[in-house]
């Protein structure tokens, strides 16, 4: 019983952390269509050493569990998501930093192109993210597998942006290296695509023992 009271515990503070997450991503977002500069620091100030905080004391609390209570089959299962999950969550504090620089670096400068598609795969990555983490909580493979299935809508957003900005940069070479800031931004969202994708395929193994790695065609 004390066991599952601290796997709750430590599940409710990864939903937190995903949300601090989640609000990174969009805060970068918000950030740069609003060209705020005071946002986008306090991410980077702020939200980043929350994120770290997050990772060190989250994964101080799993090995703990593992430690004291010596968990086996499920419980030791859920503990070892926790932790992939929790780790993976910091690197996507990573990636919305990275957003924030180069946002920072576009806000100073004239548009390239009107923010249409980026904010567009902004919306997709955080909703693929907050589903991923309540498909954890829930252990709803199905809900995990669509989430798998949503990296496709990312990923051919990621590829017309990347098409219309080389085609800016041809006929205008002085909006290349703000036209590389927002393919690094579009890289960076479908990177943190790509991670919730590993997390699901990880759910829909843990549930119902499927392994879907490395061949997303063939999900049924």
């Amino acid at each position: 019983m004390l066991e599952e009271t601290k796997l709750i515990a430590i599940k409710k503070e990864l939903i937190t952390f995903a949300t601090l997450v989640e609000g990174m991503i969009e805060g970068s977002i918000v950030g740069l269509k609003s060209k705020d500069e005071d946002l986008l620091q306090k991410i980077i100030t702020r939200d980043e050493p929350r994120c770290n905080d997050f990772d060190i004391t989250l994964e101080e609390r799993c090995i703990a569990m593992i430690a004291q209570h010596q968990p086996a089959a499920k419980s030791l299962r859920t503990i070892l998501m926790m932790l992939k999950i929790i780790h993976t969550l910091e690197r996507m504090g990573d990636h919305a930093v990275t957003l924030c620089e180069s946002a920072l670096y576009l806000i100073k400068r004239p548009q390239v192109k009107p923010l249409i598609d980026t904010p567009k795969m902004a919306e997709t990555v955080i909703e693929m993210l907050r589903e991923g983490i309540y498909s954890f909580i829930n252990e709803k493979s199905a809900l995990a597998q669509e989430v798998c299935e949503m990296d496709n809508i990312v990923d051919r957003l990621r590829d017309q942006i990347f098409e219309e900005l080389i085609d800016f940069m041809k006929k205008d070479p002085a909006t290349i290296e703000r036209s590389l800031h927002l393919m690094k931004i579009a890289s960076n969202l479908e990177r943190v695509a790509d991670l919730t994708t590993n997390i699901s395929e990880d759910i829909i193994y843990m549930v119902k023992g499927k392994v879907i790695k490395h061949h997303k065609d063939q999900l049924e």
